[in-house]
């Protein structure tokens, strides 16, 4: 029993089945074509149609069972699922000539669907049409200030229908509109953390059985949290931790020393001459992540058989790796994450992701159910293709060394400011520019440094965090002085989207 959300391709769709979770109701995602019988087999108290990239005047536009209209229980339509509750009850629509992207100030708001809203409220637009003759009977519940129909709801007040995306955090009342659905729907919120996490062990014991594991590790939240996962769920496995020379200074040594204090036995691999070898002369990032994966399952491959047998690889992928690596249907790929996208088609192993569902937040609350402590809990998150993603061009060893020590600046200042933990990223990028500048009244031709700062809470949207000017100044200072190679340092601006976090 919950709500059952049909996914029609949105890269948000399982930010929609995460806040439900946050409201404590349990929530699965189907195909937005899944036929009746199929839907119907979850009991589901609620549907919601997701957004997507498609458009319904599309030939080949994925549709929902018109049978799921026959079920009687109420639908939330979302951006294209609006467009598609539009079409059923016979409403007419249009394409506009440019798409409708970020921030939007929502007006005129009332009904069920929006009790207790402010007069004007900041929402998500993500789209390229728009509902010109509501279907018969509904009426309009929200406008924005471009848009008269950002809102509409059927006469019986079983179906809803919003233009924006009430799931991302940039939709600021988002989560009160979700409960206030549930509400006027009636239904019940009693899904827990604990609840969760009963599931996911009972879901590993199911897939593993008495079989042995090899968990890949990295040291950070996802991977540390699955360790512990694995060992409350009474599951043999072997952690190997793969240093393949693109970690962050210092990180190998803080990746032991936090194991060992947690109890978990790792082996270290030192392969970074193996990654960096393959990573000449390569400028792609897909490339790069892709020969990332592969030589990641070269290295467990040959654990594998030295401390084997294995039949399942752990992995602490999670689901904005698997929605940005095209893990849905119909979603496009933003890139390949080396864990998903970058793995090669023929694998030793069977995959073992039981946080795949989850976002970091969620991972974090589950890390301390498990009892992790808080300086790997609250780590900023860390891409697995490490700095080779975070260097734009080829990755060379005087390259790694010039953005070790500029990203170390960074961070460490961060945290000796107790700004670190009002972020959810930051990092630095080492550009393939250089740029003229003046030491010591002579000419300098040095790196350009680009710093990357995020708040968020998923790390599906996020905002450029607004640091002090007189911090980012002293950053820029401390960089550009010990680190010689480097001649200018510049900031990034850009949210997440219409950029993703990393530049890479």
């Amino acid at each position: 029993m919950g709500i059952v959300v049909l996914d029609f391709g949105s890269q948000y769709t399982p930010l929609i089945a995460r806040r439900l979770r946050e409201l404590r109701v349990y929530s699965v995602v189907l195909p937005g074509t899944s036929p009746v019988e199929e839907i119907c087999m979850q009991e589901p108290q609620a549907l919601i149609f997701s957004g997507g990239p498609a458009s319904v005047f599309d030939s080949d536009a994925p549709l929902p069972d018109p049978r799921v209209y026959d079920l009687d229980i109420p639908i939330l339509g979302i951006c294209y699922g609006m467009y598609l509750l539009s079409q059923h009850f016979e409403g007419q629509m249009k394409q506009v000539g440019r798409r409708e992207y970020g921030k939007a100030l929502l007006i005129h708001c009332k009904g069920p669907l929006f009790a207790g809203f402010p007069e004007e409220t900041q929402v998500w637009m993500s789209h390229s049409g728009t509902v010109t003759a509501l279907p018969p009977g509904w009426r309009v519940v929200a406008a924005t200030k471009e848009n008269p129909v950002a809102a509409i709801e059927s006469p019986h007040a079983r179906y809803f229908a919003v233009q924006f995306h009430p799931e991302v955090v940039h939709t600021v009342e988002g989560r009160l509109m979700l409960e206030n659905f549930l509400q006027a729907m009636k239904i019940p919120r009693d899904r827990t953390a604990e609840h969760t996490m009963e599931l996911l062990v009972q879901e590993v014991k199911e897939k593993v059985g008495s079989e042995r594991v090899l968990l890949a590790l990295s040291g950070g939240v996802d991977s540390s949290t699955l360790a512990l996962l694995l060992a409350h769920a009474g599951i043999e496995h072997t952690a190997v931790f793969v240093d393949h020379g693109l970690l962050r200074q210092g990180e190998r040594a803080e990746v032991e020393q936090a194991m060992h204090a947690l109890g978990v036995e790792v082996i270290t691999v030192d392969a970074a001459g193996q990654f960096i070898q393959a990573l000449q002369g390569v400028w792609d990032p897909e490339e790069k992540r892709k020969i990332i994966g592969r030589e990641f399952i070269t290295v467990l491959k040959e654990k594998a058989r030295e401390y084997g047998p294995f039949q399942f690889l752990a992995q602490g992928t999670l689901c904005p790796d698997v929605i940005e690596s095209a893990g849905g249907a119909g979603t496009a790929r933003i890139k390949s994450h080396h864990n998903v996208g970058g793995l090669p088609r023929e694998l030793p192993f069977k995959l073992l992701e039981p946080l795949r569902s989850l976002f970091k937040d969620e991972v974090r609350e589950l890390a301390r159910l498990l009892g992790l402590p808080d300086a790997i809990c609250l780590r900023h998150p860390f891409p697995g293709p490490g700095l080779a993603i975070r260097i734009l061009g080829e990755v060379t060893l005087e390259k790694l060394e010039v953005l070790r020590r500029a990203d170390a600046i960074f961070v460490q200042a961060l945290q000796e400011t107790d700004i670190y933990q009002d972020v959810w990223q930051a990092f630095a990028v080492l550009t393939p520019w250089r740029s003229v500048g003046v030491t010591g009244d002579e000419r300098h031709y040095g790196y350009v440094v680009a710093l990357r700062a995020v708040t968020g809470v998923d790390g599906m949207t996020a905002d450029w965090a607004r640091l002090p000017v007189e911090f980012l100044d002293k950053v820029a200072w401390k960089i550009t002085c010990q680190v010689p190679e480097v001649g200018r340092v510049v900031y990034d601006i850009t949210s997440k989207p219409p950029a993703t976090i990393e530049w890479e």
